[in-house]
């Protein structure tokens, strides 16, 4: 199975421990769909580059999963719990307005 880096950020407004719940929800999906989450890094609140959505920081969270391509399919609605657009197109642009 490849392994893959996924960073998500959550906006600066919520908690730690919702950060944590959404961590946990996102490992639940990609167990549910036979992958692993291998290491889990918190990074805390971050200064983004350019304001996304009148937001300049945010909480960014590092995860090594290892899984097959069809879980990560399955768990890429996932971010929307956290205040993103969505996941990547298939064409390789995020979905929705940009910035």
């Amino acid at each position: 199975m490849p392994l893959y880096e996924h960073v998500f950020m959550a906006r600066q407004d919520v908690t730690s421990q919702q950060v944590e719940a959404m961590t946990d929800q996102y490992r639940g999906v990609i167990e549910q769909n036979g992958g692993k989450v291998e290491k889990t890094e918190m990074w805390g609140v971050k200064s983004l580059a350019y304001r996304i959505k009148k937001n300049r920081k945010a909480h960014f969270t590092l995860l090594n999963v290892t899984a097959p391509p069809a879980a990560l399919a399955r768990a890429s609605p996932a971010p929307r719990v956290a205040g993103c657009r969505g996941p990547p197109s298939a064409t390789g642009g995020w979905t929705g307005r940009t910035p």
